[in-house]
């Protein structure tokens, strides 16, 4: 696992940025085929959309040939609801970059049957060829996509049950009020991100703290999915300072020592 740490949440958003501007970009140099994304949603990613809009406007990066696959999408919630993950992904990307819209795929959470939708989502993943990049966020307890405490390592797109921890975060999008927030998912599975050739994980804030601790210094455990991102030869997680402030000093001097002998401090 590579650990990139940055000043604050911007530099960390635009580090994100970049490194898909330039994944995306060098594919191009190789073949003709679409470049594969996996996108997450929720408040962190919200700097590094801003800021690949702003490449794709200043013509640093095209979308024209990026096909996407969104991690995951309440179920039952409607499509045009405010907070669905389909609207979240049109009003802060999608609605601003040159993607073509037959290139977007967001799990459907209001298929008729759910466990179709699940197995269909990963037979599109497989026909598009595999995801390249897999960019993530994570939660306040070290779940990756909506993967909570236990899910299994192997597990592949499929219904999740929130947990109340969750449902309780979550809230916030939803006036406060926990009984409107939805208590089952769609999500990609643990298994479904590290099959991506690179995963870029964004852990923002004190508040992630903790988890980042366990993810990267403790074991690989269904306890806290995202440390499955130590058995990923392409794995990066990329924190700001306050999401680094439980790592032990020699783990947080080893990491920025690296980034700096690689031009990137």
């Amino acid at each position: 696992m590579r650990v990139v740490i940055k000043d604050d949440n911007h530099q960390a958003s635009l580090w994100a940025a970049h490194r898909i501007a330039e994944a995306i970009n060098y594919k191009k140099t190789l073949t003709d085929r679409p470049f594969v994304l996996g996108l997450p949603t929720g408040s962190t990613p919200l700097g590094t959309y801003a800021e690949l809009i702003r490449m794709n406007k200043a013509g640093e990066v095209s979308f024209k040939n990026v096909i996407t696959f969104n991690m995951d999408e309440y179920v039952g919630l409607p499509e045009d609801h405010p907070e669905s993950y389909h609207s979240f992904m049109y009003r802060n990307l999608f609605d601003h970059i040159d993607i073509p819209r037959g290139n977007i795929h967001i799990l459907n959470g209001n298929a008729p049957d759910l466990d179709e939708e699940c197995g269909e989502y990963e037979n599109a993943i497989m026909d598009a060829g595999g995801i390249d990049l897999f960019l993530g966020g994570v939660g306040e307890d070290g779940h990756l996509a909506f993967n909570e405490p236990f899910s299994s390592l192997n597990s592949r797109t499929r219904v999740v049950t929130l947990t109340q921890d969750t449902i309780v975060v979550n809230s916030r999008f939803f006036g406060g009020d926990t009984s409107l927030v939805p208590k089952r998912a769609m999500s990609v599975g643990v298994a479904t991100v590290c099959s991506a050739d690179e995963v870029l994980i964004l852990a923002l804030g004190g508040r992630k703290a903790r988890v980042v601790k366990e993810a990267v210094e403790g074991p690989v455990s269904h306890y806290v999915t995202l440390s499955a991102l130590q058995l990923h030869e392409n794995g990066i997680l990329v924190l700001d300072e306050p999401a680094a402030g439980e790592l032990k000093v020699n783990t947080y001097r080893y990491f920025k020592a690296v980034e700096e002998s690689l031009g990137n401090g």
